[in-house]
């Protein structure tokens, strides 16, 4: 746990900006590795293991954020917007049609982590990283011009 508690770190930091909160996230990832610690044993791979306790830290936040925030009430003037007029959709959407590795290289970028981190978690180069990126986005550009 030595080893990664920057990692852990920064992955609970990303989803609180509480002193408190942040410790309460960093107590349950620590919990869930714990409860997990064969499956991690099994990996011998530093960069694998990192990603893999990156992707628990992740999920874990996520999930003690969804039990313990409230759902936020919708105002009395709210009206749902048509689904086919949401261009923010219309992009997620083309962004999930998307193969495995592209689909996560972008989500990635979007959620801010650097070059250097989504090569780590996909087995590439920051160069290739950057290379791909740009190729993703001209084909996102392409579909988005034909709709």
């Amino acid at each position: 746990m030595l080893r990664y508690r920057g990692l852990l770190f920064s992955v609970c930091r990303r989803y609180s900006r509480d002193g408190l909160t942040v410790d309460d996230l960093l107590q349950e990832t620590t919990l869930a590795l714990w409860n997990l610690r064969e499956q991690l044993f099994s990996i011998t791979i530093a960069p694998k293991q990192a990603a893999w306790i990156w992707r628990v830290a992740r999920s874990t936040c996520i999930d003690l954020q969804r039990k313990t925030s409230p759902p936020l009430p919708l105002p009395d003037d709210y009206d749902t917007p048509d689904e086919d007029c949401s261009l923010h959709d219309v992009l997620h959407e083309l962004i999930a049609q998307l193969p495995e590795p592209d689909r996560t290289i972008v989500r990635m970028h979007l959620e801010g982590y650097e070059y250097k981190e989504i090569g780590a978690r996909v087995g590439m180069t920051k160069n290739n990283i950057g290379i791909r990126l740009m190729r993703i986005k001209d084909k996102l550009r392409e579909q988005w011009n034909t709709i």
